[in-house]
Formats: structure tokens, sequence, C-alpha cells
């Protein structure tokens, strides 16, 4: 028989008062035994009418305060954001069969820590963020690709290439976080975590 919590779910969720905590061991895992990008995760947002958009992108970062990921801020996703912060994530592991869900708003990280993240990336990549104008129409591919061949001659010391205005990095600041385990029949195991207006975690069984 598989050992429970003592909530009677899989000992895999274990009993912690603190969702970050439990989703720093599920991640943890996670990179464990994920093939590739254990990071990846579904982003919905929508527009100030209500439309949704969803799209995979990388975790890049996350503590008590949320969770961080980078981008173009003039791409659809970031006028939405700025249109609407309401936000939420869903990271789905198939290797572990759970899946993490989380619903809050979305702030802009600091300049400082844009550009941190900004320079540890690679040098093609900090070009890319100069070269492409995410979400517009391209007339063709060599558009994109004269592009890149122009700012790489612009910014040709690779220790030299500042981050651009329009793109810096989101965090999600939760106020509900669900960790989901899949189960035999579909009866599936649900334990989610609201934050109160004591600002203090509760957690509730969900049914499958």
């Amino acid at each position: 028989m598989n050992e429970k919590n003592s909530l009677g779910l899989n000992k895999c969720f274990l009993d912690l008062d603190d969702p970050f905590e439990l989703f720093e061991r599920w991640f943890d895992e996670a990179k464990k035994n994920e093939i590739n990008d254990p990071n990846a995760l579904a982003l919905g947002t929508a527009s100030k009418d209500g439309i949704p958009s969803v799209r995979m992108v990388l975790l890049k970062g996350f503590d008590k305060e949320g969770f961080v990921f980078y981008t173009n801020l003039n791409s659809q996703k970031g006028n939405q954001i700025k249109e609407n912060p309401n936000a939420t994530m869903c990271f789905h592991w198939k290797s572990l069969l759970r899946q993490i869900r989380i619903v809050g708003v979305l702030s802009q990280v600091s300049a400082d820590t844009a550009d941190k993240y900004y320079n540890s990336r690679g040098y093609e990549s900090r070009i890319g963020a100069w070269a492409s104008k995410q979400s517009s129409v391209l007339k063709n591919r060599n558009e994109l690709l004269d592009s890149l061949e122009a700012f790489r001659k612009k910014y040709n010391d690779q220790d030299k290439v500042p981050r651009p205005s329009h793109w810096s990095g989101f965090n999600l600041k939760p106020s509900s976080i669900e960790f989901w385990l899949d189960g035999d029949n579909r009866i599936h195991e649900r334990l989610k975590y609201i934050l109160n207006e004591n600002n203090e975690w509760t957690k509730s069984l969900l049914s499958p």
C-alpha cells in the first residue's frame, strides 16, 4: 500500500503549510525525471476584454514572492499583461504524473533583476532579444535573419550587449497554488493552497 500523508493523500504531498516548499520539492523531482525543460510551464493571460491566450514559457526563478519568467514587453503576452495583470501558470510533468496550477497577479521585475538574468544568457540569445520584434508579422524569414546580422555587427563585443528596454521579466505573485497527482480510474489527488486575508496559506482537499 502506498504511504499517505495526514490528509490521506500520497506521501509526495508531504505535510507542509508552505506551498513554496512543496513546489520546490516537486520541482527538484521534475529536474531529475523530465527529459526536456522541467521548468516549462503554460502561461495563461487575457486581454482587457477577457479574451484568453496561452503559451509555453520557461520558469527562470522563484522564491516566496513568486515565479519569474522573461519576455519581450511588446509581445502579445507583454501587451496583455499591461492591460490585465491577472494570470495563471500550469506545470505538467508527465514523467511524474503531476501537475501544479498557480493563479496570481503579475508585476514587472526590477531593472537590476532583469539585467542580471539578461547578462547570464548566451550571446546569440542576447542578440535575439534585440533582433526579434516578438509577435509582429514578418514579410519573410530573411527579414529576421538580416536583423540578427545587423545587431551582431552593432554589438560585436560579446561582453557589451546592453539589455533592450523592451525586454524584461515578470513575477507572478500567487493567490492560490494547486498540486495534482494522477490517480487510477481518474480518481486524482488534489491539494489547493489559498492565501487568505491575513496573508496566511490555508489548504483544502479538492474532489477530482
